[in-house]
């Protein structure tokens, strides 16, 4: 019982290890300026005052100046 317990965890740790860098890669991937075009084409709008893309696929992403 006492090792099944112990295997059970390592799994779940495991698990959850894995989602974690899943979504830090995903975030890093994301990170990236885009111009007023891009924000437009994801079906955004560009927020100069700001300068991030307001709505989207893009939305929250920072513009390129």
């Amino acid at each position: 019982m006492h090792i099944r317990r112990i295997l059970a965890a390592v799994i779940a740790t495991a698990a959850l290890a894995g989602l974690g860098l899943t979504g830090a890669a995903t975030a890093t991937a994301q990170s990236g300026a885009i111009s007023g075009a891009q924000c437009r084409q994801g079906g955004g709008t560009p927020d100069f005052t700001s300068f991030t893309c307001k709505g989207g696929t893009y939305n929250g992403r920072n513009l390129i100046d």
